[in-house]
């Protein structure tokens, strides 16, 4: 299962999760770990934090955050789906997803490491990612790369152990 922030402007118009520019970073950085675009849509459950676009950003880069309260209102939604995928293994995409099972932390500290969590449906292994956004500049920061590299390192490995037939649910 991966899960993002929040539908983008493009996805909102699409009705496809990740289609935009920061999708197609995540799904270069998904396919460094294994799983090329087709495959990784056709594998993994993609959910999101909140359920609507925000609207975009005041200062006019990137996309507004969803509020406490917005994300308070869609989280029953990101509740069921894990009751009913049971995810395994949990991909985290950008600060609200990490932040929600792994606790407000500094993200050179998540990434690029593997956390077992307890969500809604069970126990998983997440992996957390920073957001593929060109409005983030985490990426690009010194050092932060190598943790990046070394989270689709670990992915990939997990990814991997994915039974065959359980693979849908990862």
């Amino acid at each position: 299962m991966l899960i993002g922030q929040a539908p983008g402007q493009v996805e909102t118009s699409g009705g496809k999760p990740f289609a935009g520019r920061a999708g197609r970073t995540l799904f270069r950085w998904l396919e460094r770990a294994g799983l090329d675009e087709p495959t990784a849509r056709e594998q993994l459950y993609i959910a999101a934090i909140t359920r609507c676009y925000p609207g975009p950003h005041p200062a006019g880069r990137g996309d507004r955050v969803p509020s406490p309260a917005e994300r308070a209102q869609c989280a029953s939604w990101l509740e069921d789906e894990l009751r009913i995928i049971r995810p395994s293994l949990v991909v985290l995409v950008g600060r609200l997803a990490i932040d929600r099972f792994l606790g407000a932390q500094p993200l050179d500290e998540v990434i690029g490491r593997e956390h077992e969590i307890e969500h809604a449906g069970g126990r998983a292994i997440a992996i957390p990612l920073p957001h593929p956004s060109g409005a983030s500049s985490w990426v690009h920061q010194p050092g932060n790369r190598a943790l990046l590299d070394h989270a689709l390192e670990l992915l990939g490995v997990r990814l991997r152990e994915q039974p065959t037939g359980q693979r849908s649910v990862a």
